[in-house]
């Protein structure tokens, strides 16, 4: 084995600890976890502690967006000084009635279970009856004015999220176990990090551990988590996949380590031109610790005998701007922060700054361990175990490390798992017990679990382990076999609705978000392709269909040209290399096209490579614009008989799929019958429309055309080699074309 690849020592030391010492999974995990007792009992609304008030931040965009996720209920919007506020903009406090947060059997008669929200009706302290409808208090409140520069404005979430993904995320921020089952494309990432961002706001001294099964969907996560309203200075990513993070910014414990530093050296720098802004000559930015002593004697004195001057003064409209003592240092933003002419608005512009200095100075005092922490490894675990509040790695990374956490005495308080039904149930369970128990109990207050069983499990190449052991099944699947209750997200956003009819068969009400049937691109066709899915029936090549150069590496030539031929004909027309991705369901094969690409197309200017050429396994948690999808096997169905790999293979496309196979075969698999039936209802020879020559167009999906079926493999190579023609011919005249006009610049010359 490779050396990077060798984790089999420090798992197996990590296990041989797990079964040599005590194990406190939390107690309302327990019974549930050992396949006994309610299923349901570990649901937030059987556990103590509930929130009763939810901050919910940027999640609603608006109060008919609030409306919509709870339909069962009316609301009544309240302003900071309780009465009723007309406007209900956002953000609002959720006052969750005691129905929402309750179980079917302590509802009142008369009460009606909703779907999605798992809420049923019931009177409670902060809810009311209102024409035989409860209603919620929502609280209204405008944002603290967080400073005046445009770095101080917090990012906003743009995602309308449904009353389902709602339900996850009430679920997610209430204490217990929370399940979600999200088919292909219905936003288990966006969901994921809302959940995170509602539930650093609402529990802002927890701290919470991601885990994921690859370092791609770690990197997706991360990204997303970033673009909300969590400070740079609370994320660390562990592991070695942290490089791959398309960011600026470092993540990792030494890049986060760095950041801080050099951080703690603009912040001084800034306390140094506050002090000369105050006509302090002390040297008070030398080191957190004087700058610390510098905001007591001076900055925040200063503001209260500011608002001690500017008290009882309201009508004075330009009080605010004439005794602000930080008005010069606030002289460098980009718009005036000052207007001279309302009390209220210069007074909230004021506290603005006095929140941005207050920031700022918290930041000092947090970088102040690193000034008394010299060495590096100090000042890494500093930040793992004290000031990180999202701490994000992958599974395998927290069973190779798990002695080094207890060592290091890390702690958290909620733990977030995401694609946990492709991770191994020991796998699931190491990241729950990588902390110390305090007084015999376990401090886990949250675990958050989101995959989908309907897809790929975790790969266990023993045969025997996989089917006897039923090692490949994950703890996600376990729980949703046991009748553990679970949200499923039921509207897709990736996928045209007619190629997730595909695969949506094997869900339950698995619909289709606005997005997707109103968007432009969704509605119009693929230039050049008759259809936007097709089966395309391959039949032996150069007398061979299906072969295997070794054991399980099996290969099919004639896939493989039809493949890439595709490929390039998609290229020829305009298509960009980077939305169209080409996977196969065996390694042999990946390889097999892989190599046909570095010879055909890879150096070639016209062609390029494909964004990815992969195997479908790969492939799970990504998606492209564009797939072609070759299925190998002639001579028997082999693994795509199991369904979860059929539903992941047609998932990943969003515009365009193109399945390549035997078709005599694969329309007997009994199995497979749903998709291969409406792959079958349109030709299964390859149908281009040879008058369009550039993407896109403006012809719709629906209207397929005259489409001009292709024979074959040969006929496809002819029909390229006649556009590549075409395309060199006029690209060699453009370029005479040019030549003449900069032989000849006065434009009255004929050519």
């Amino acid at each position: 084995r490779k050396p990077k690849e060798n984790n089999f020592k420090a798992i197996l030391e990590s296990i041989r600890d797990l079964m040599n010492e005590d194990c406190f999974v939390p107690d309302w995990l327990h019974d549930i976890f050992l396949g006994y007792g309610d299923p349901g009992a570990a649901q937030w609304k059987n556990m103590p502690n509930q929130l009763e008030i939810v901050d919910f931040k940027d999640t609603f965009l608006d109060a008919q967006h609030l409306r919509d996720s709870f339909p069962d209920y009316d609301f009544f919007f309240v302003g900071p000084d309780g009465q009723e506020d007309k406007s209900a903009k956002p953000p609002y406090r959720v006052n969750l009635p005691k129905s929402l947060r309750s179980l079917p059997s302590t509802a009142k008669a008369g009460s009606t279970r909703r779907k999605g929200l798992n809420g049923e009706n019931d009177m409670a302290d902060n809810a009311y009856m209102s024409g035989g409808r409860e209603s919620i208090v929502v609280e209204t409140y405008v944002p603290s004015d967080q400073g005046p520069y445009p770095q101080d404005k917090p990012k906003q979430n743009t995602v309308r999220f449904t009353p389902v993904q709602i339900g996850a995320i009430i679920s997610g921020v209430q204490p217990g176990l929370t399940m979600v089952v999200g088919p292909p494309g219905t936003g288990k990432t966006d969901t994921a990090v809302q959940i995170l961002n509602v539930l650093y706001h609402n529990c802002p001294s927890q701290r919470t551990l991601l885990i994921t099964h690859s370092n791609q969907a770690l990197n997706d996560l991360f990204e997303k988590i970033m673009q909300r309203d969590v400070p740079v200075r609370y994320l660390l990513r562990l592991g070695q996949g942290e490089q791959e993070l398309e960011t600026d910014l470092e993540f990792s414990r030494q890049g986060r380590v760095n950041a801080m530093l050099a951080r703690r050296l603009e912040l001084l720098a800034e306390v140094e031109r506050l002090a000369q802004t105050l006509q302090i000559p002390e040297d008070v930015g030398y080191t957190c610790e004087t700058a610390g002593y510098f905001w007591l004697l001076h900055v925040y004195s200063r503001w209260e005998e500011f608002l001690a001057a500017c008290e009882g003064c309201q009508d004075n409209s330009s009080i605010v701007r004439d005794k602000f003592p930080f008005k010069d240092f606030f002289s460098n933003t980009p718009e005036p922060v000052f207007s001279g002419t309302s009390f209220e608005r210069d007074m909230r512009a004021a506290k603005g700054c006095f929140r941005h200095l207050t920031t700022m100075f918290q930041e000092l005092e947090e970088c102040r361990a690193f000034e008394l922490l010299k060495s590096t490894a100090d000042r890494a675990n500093y930040l793992m175990t004290k000031q990180a509040k999202v701490v994000a790695m992958t599974c395998t990374h927290a069973a190779l490390k798990r002695r080094d956490f207890l060592r290091l005495g890390f702690k958290f308080d909620n733990l977030l798992m995401e694609e946990s039904a492709q991770i191994l149930e020991i796998e699931t369970f190491i990241p729950m017990l990588l902390q110390r128990e305090e007084d015999g109990l376990s401090r886990l207050k949250r675990c958050i679990l989101i995959g989908d069983h309907h897809q790929l499990p975790p790969v266990v190449k023993n045969m025997a382990f996989q089917k006897y052991s039923h090692m490949d099944q994950s703890l996600f699947t376990r729980f949703v076999r046991l009748g553990v209750p679970y949200v499923e997200l039921n509207a897709q956003g990736r996928a045209r609705p007619s190629i997730a009819k595909l695969y949506n068969w094997r869900y339950r009400d698995l619909g289709d978000l606005p997005y997707v049937r109103e968007e432009q691109m969704f509605h119009l066709a693929n230039a050049g392709f008759a259809f936007e899915y097709q089966l395309i029936d391959v039949p032996d090549y150069m007398g061979q269909g299906e072969f295997e150069p070794n054991p399980w590496f099996y290969q099919n030539l004639g896939e493989a040209e039809y493949v890439v031929s595709v490929y390039q004909y998609m290229r020829l027309l305009g298509y960009p290399s980077s939305k169209i991705s080409i996977l196969s369901t065996y390694n042999g094969q990946k390889h097999l096209i892989r190599d046909v690409i570095e010879r055909r197309c890879a150096k070639h200017p016209l062609f390029g490579r494909p964004s990815k050429v992969t195997t479908v396994d790969r492939f799970q948690g990504q998606q492209n614009d564009y797939i072609l999808l070759s299925l190998v096997r002639t001579r028997m169905v082999g693994h795509l008989r199991d369904v979860r790999r059929l539903v992941v293979a047609t998932s990943r496309a969003r515009l365009g799929l193109y399945v390549f196979c035997r078709r005599s075969l694969f329309e007997q698999c009994y199995e497979l019958q749903p998709t291969f039936q409406q792959l079958l209802q349109r030709p299964d020879k390859l149908a281009l429309t040879l008058d369009e020559t550039s993407h896109p167009v403006q012809r719709v999906v629906q209207n397929s055309g005259m489409g001009y079926l292709v024979s074959g493999l040969e006929e496809m190579a002819n029909i390229v080699t006649h556009r590549y023609h075409q395309q060199m011919q006029l690209q060699q005249a453009e370029l005479f074309g040019q030549q003449m006009l900069a032989g000849f610049p006065n434009s009255n010359v004929r050519i």
